[in-house]
């Protein structure tokens, strides 16, 4: 019998009370079973760049495992395979561990750098961002381990995240934010699936049915369970009929007497119970199998160095590296002895063992002097510590300076205000530099930051968060044991200005506006015909490599045929490398659809030694040429030609060829220059006007929902402070000592997002005062102290 037939037979068994107790986890991080029907609970925890298995209610509190490089790294290798491994390999972690399911990977897209938690994501485009997470998916579900694919969607930044309406587009919500989420879910087929925080055109995820039902379900054919973020659920009765099977965490039962209560009463019909139930059963049978076992963690710390090898994005050489000719080094920055390897919040993982820069570099016979050159803690220069570095760099060789953002700098919870990267390591950068011009900056950090200080340096290796094995990796390409490879998966522009959504992030109120639409990345960037600093898909190698010869199957294709694509690849150096080959398609020659310049359809990662060519082949269907109409509501081609360009970058395309594609489902583009001229016309610096959004949108923008009336379970902290009760019951609630947590990482980033955490959600912190049953009283109580 299959696990569906199976599931099916066993909530058929079971009383209403049972079906909706299984809509709500047993405790912070199990899932409820049934025991009298041979059901167990099951675990889950979260991830997503390893396991993190949370013993109490501190961050850090976990049980050890490999810290592999976060996803802003690992999207870098453009490998597919690579992290197919990971995924495996984290699985194994999990199943000695008892996990049933791994919370990640976030497939979210980096619509600003401010965002932050961008470590924790792939890329600004959906393509990568899709086959990344689609490669991560299989490889841990080949191991009998669930994924949780998340945050869906259009989760794009902190500030506000539990109540922030996002205000968008449907062209741009399937273009841009839902396509590496259907990517995923059509190709790596994932057991579960995270409903996000925040509202989406009005509607909170945890409980829109569009979302969860009419495009995951029913376009898509996604057959797993879909869980709540922690926190994310609203109205528990509307969440189910939507399709919210889990509300996560558990241990308080009111929602499941809500569901009761709502079947009782005719307000919700009971086969939506049935349904939540069923699939939940299914995914507690498919754990079933999972056999414990234990992994080795020298073998995985060996390949957390391979990932963070091959994540490692090159930016900058002006023939300083590689480096293992000079005789002399110093070896300057607090993070070469206290590496910046992972970021703060719910992914936080306690590592197996951490590689640092200053014992690597000691392991390969690296005579160095070292100088700290700043604290951990410094934002400003710390002038005895500068001038102790100067003094270790005269005179050398080379000077290794390891620097980025602290961990307080970027995490889940809060947004930064800026890219800038604190003055304590710029400016140890720039006085070094004077005594020293033999500089590489090896930079440790979650997203883009200002590179202002780019021309004191040299050489520049973007290491991103490279996990526990990240120093080892660093050192292996500096001394040239290893070729960089990585590119990068995100556009690094010279200010943070030139990010089209700067106009419109984090928003106004309690709505933020996503009308740059389209114009998200490289594909802004390149169409407005802004220069970044360092394009998307850009990286350094020691070797030099030469694309020539492309090929297509055909110049002319109807839009349900397929096209072939290749081309040679030969490198063209003395050392061994891998080159990532990139294919984009450049829209036709049409007024009537508006389109970014170029779009990344395919890439591939090939390894070869000097002198060796080998022939790159891509795939291109109907999809790969097509907008989303909105007035047909289906993915359509606008007839015409489209180019290939292969290159090594969004601005390095070595080759191009013209294909005619013929649309045969006989939808004809609407021109709407009229209406929409800044999206058809994109350029830096003019705004899209209200009259333009509300056209792109379809309906009036919405107003703001934050406003002097009564409180509700979705009010902030912030608004809560308003009237005297308010206060009265938040400055006890922190006097009491609730808010710091039990270590720094929670209490920092609680600090930082307490304020815009509504009334419903403070019961995670504290269960007692702010269970969900006594919160109707208590919204009263609030009311009733403001005369409402």
């Amino acid at each position: 019998m299959n696990t569906k037939i199976r599931a099916k037979d066993l909530v058929a068994q079971m009383t209403l009370e049972e079906k909706a107790s299984l809509c709500s986890g047993g405790s912070a991080w199990t899932l409820k079973g049934i025991e009298r029907l041979g059901l167990p609970e099951i675990f889950v925890t979260d991830g997503p760049h390893g396991l993190r298995k949370q013993k109490g209610m501190s961050l850090s509190d976990s049980v050890p495992a490999t810290c592999f490089p976060t996803a802003c790294a690992t999207a870098c290798s453009f490998d597919r395979g690579l992290l197919f491994e990971m995924g495996a390999a984290i699985a194994d972690e999990c199943r000695q561990e008892d996990v049933a399911v791994l919370l990640g990977p976030g497939v979210n897209i980096k619509r600003n750098p401010l965002c932050g938690r961008n470590f924790e994501y792939f890329s600004e485009d959906p393509m990568l961002a899709g086959e990344m997470g689609a490669a991560f998916v299989k490889g841990v579900q080949s191991r009998g381990v669930g994924v949780s694919v998340k945050h869906f969607a259009a989760n794009n930044q902190e500030t506000r995240r539990l109540t922030v309406n996002s205000v968008i587009d449907e062209r741009t919500l399937r273009e841009i934010y839902l396509a590496a989420f259907e990517r995923v879910v059509k190709q790596a087929k994932p057991w579960t699936l995270m409903c996000a925080y925040n509202q989406l055109n009005g509607e909170f995820c945890s409980e829109n049915k569009y979302l969860l039902t009419d495009i995951l379900r029913d376009e898509w054919d996604f057959d797993g369970i879909v869980m709540s973020d922690w926190g994310a659920v609203v109205d528990r009765v509307k969440g189910v009929e939507a399709g919210l099977d889990l509300e996560m965490p558990g241990g308080d039962t009111w929602n499941d007497e809500q569901i009761i209560l709502a079947v009782n009463e005719g307000r919700l019909d009971e086969k939506y119970v049935n349904l939540c139930a069923e699939r939940i059963v299914e995914l507690i049978l498919r754990t079933l199998d999972r056999v414990k076992e234990d992994y080795d963690a020298e073998v995985h710390h060996a390949l957390a160095r391979r990932v963070a090898i091959a994540s490692s994005v090159l930016v900058k050489n002006e023939g300083l590296l590689p480096s293992s000719i000079f005789k002399t080094a110093a070896v300057i920055g607090a993070f070469a002895e206290t590496p910046r390897y992972q970021g703060s919040g719910s992914s936080r993982i306690s590592p197996t063992m951490l590689d640092t820069a200053k014992r690597e570099f000691t392991k390969a016979g690296v005579k160095f002097v070292y100088a700290p050159g700043y604290g951990l803690d410094d934002a400003e220069p710390n002038e005895p510590l500068i001038a102790e570095a100067c003094e270790a760099a005269k005179g050398k060789d080379i000077v290794y300076i390891f620097a980025g953002l602290p961990d307080k700098f970027e995490s889940e919870g809060f947004d930064r205000e800026d890219i800038m990267m604190p003055r304590a390591h710029t400016e140890l950068i720039r006085r070094v530099s004077e005594v020293n011009p033999n500089v590489a900056v090896i930079l440790s950090c979650g997203s883009v930051v200002d590179m202002s200080w780019e021309g004191y340096a040299k050489a520049i290796l973007i290491s991103y968060l490279g996990g526990q094995a990240g120093a080892g990796a660093a050192v292996d390409i500096l001394l040239g044991r290893v070729n960089p490879c990585g590119k990068l998966a995100e556009t690094w522009p010279y200010k943070l200005e030139d990010v089209p959504s700067m106009a419109n992030f984090p928003g106004t109120g309690n709505n933020v506006e996503y009308r740059e639409g389209l114009n998200v990345g490289y594909r802004y960037f390149d169409t407005a015909g802004v220069e970044p600093r360092y394009p998307f898909g850009y990286g350094l190698s020691y070797t030099k490599f030469e694309i020539t010869d492309l090929l297509l199957s055909a110049r002319r294709a109807a839009d349900d045929g397929e096209i072939t694509v290749s081309c040679m690849v030969t490198n063209m150096g003395n050392i061994a490398g891998a080159e990532i080959v990139q294919l984009y398609v450049s829209p036709a020659a049409s007024d009537k659809v508006y389109r970014p310049a170029k779009e990344l359809k395919g890439f591939e990662k090939v390894r070869l030694n000097p002198g060796e060519s080998k022939r790159v082949w891509f795939k291109l269907g109907g999809r790969d040429f097509a907008y989303y109409n909105t007035d047909a509501k289906k993915w359509t081609v606008d007839s015409g030609n489209y180019i290939i360009g292969i290159g090594n970058s969004s601005r390095d395309i070595r080759l191009q060829s013209a294909v005619y594609v013929l649309n045969t489902d006989g939808i004809k583009a609407q021109d709407k220059r009229n209406k929409l001229g800044c999206y058809y016309d994109v350029k830096p610096g003019v705004p899209v006007s209200d009259a333009e959004f509300e056209a792109v949108l379809g309906h009036p923008i919405p107003t703001d929902s934050v406003s002097d009336g009564p409180f509700t379970i979705n009010s902030c902290v912030g608004e809560l402070l308003t009237c005297e009760e308010g206060r009265k019951l938040m400055s006890k609630y922190m006097k009491d000592g609730k808010l710091s947590g039990p270590d720094e990482d929670f209490t920092h980033m609680f600090e930082k997002s307490f304020m815009e955490m509504p009334l419903r959600s403070i019961g995670m912190i504290d269960p007692e005062v702010f269970a969900k049953a006594k919160l109707p009283a208590l919204v009263e109580r609030l009311n009733k102290s403001r005369g409402l």
